[in-house]
């Protein structure tokens, strides 16, 4: 029987404010067990189902999921019908435990490209949790960060456009305040599962100062201990912030 997770004093004192997750590896670690990828899928559904929790237990106040890029809609079609099948039916089973957790749900990304029953069961979750003021979870979906940022420029270039703004007042809180994140702070920790050393596409400009653990697990293996040893790793980080 393994050991309870156990998270140190020290880390518990250093908790982030914000933390980012790019969830992947759920198709490798389908056919490494020689299953159907959404298989995979629904296995990573458990693993978020445990960190969102934890999360809260922790008092960590944002979680930010990287549940869909927008480059995921090139993936096979039956493959993504799985997707936002699982979505629909974790939204529908999850409200009243995230409510019961005083969860709140914000989603971000280009949401109108989503079926409708996944946009219309998603506001109505969003709804159902709006008056919590627990942890925020944050749903990536449809998201991808070069768009969101091109979204962000042309915002800023309409109002350049209707007087409304000075080209020489476009400073980083301007950008800031154009993006999908606006309501939220930045990323303090960034956590990708799987071994992959890249950051596809998520968050670029938010997450300029998060320090980052990269780990070998696949996402459907990514439970508490896991996540505790994360944050263990983010506590012995110095971050200077470009200082000394």
């Amino acid at each position: 029987m393994s050991a309870t997770p156990h998270l140190s004093p020290e880390a518990k004192a250093q908790l982030p404010q914000h933390v980012a997750v790019i969830m992947d590896g759920n198709g490798r670690w389908a056919k490494q067990r020689h299953l159907p990828r959404v298989e995979g899928h629904r296995r990573g559904a458990d693993s978020a189902r445990e960190i969102i929790r934890t999360a809260g237990e922790l008092g960590i106040k944002y979680l930010t999921l990287y549940a869909f890029s927008a480059e995921n809609w090139n993936r096979p079609k039956d493959e993504v019908d799985a997707l936002m099948k699982y979505l629909i039916h974790y939204l529908k089973s999850e409200t009243r435990e995230l409510d019961k957790s005083n969860v709140k749900l914000e989603a971000i990304g280009q949401i109108y490209r989503l079926p409708e029953n996944v946009q219309e069961q998603l506001q109505k979750s969003r709804d159902a949790l709006a008056k919590n003021n627990g942890l925020t979870l944050v749903l990536a979906l449809s998201y991808g960060s070069r768009i969101e940022i091109v979204e962000a420029v042309r915002a800023i270039a309409t109002k350049v456009k209707a007087g409304k703004l000075d080209p020489a007042d476009i400073n980083e809180r301007v950008v800031s305040e154009n993006l999908w994140t606006r309501h939220y702070p930045d990323p303090d920790l960034l956590i990708r599962t799987s071994g992959e050393m890249r950051v596809s596409n998520f968050l670029l400009w938010q997450i300029s100062y998060a320090e980052l653990v990269i780990t070998q697990t696949l996402w459907p293996d990514f439970r508490k201990a896991q996540f505790y040893a994360a944050l263990e790793e983010y506590a012995k980080r110095n971050r200077r912030f470009g200082g000394v």
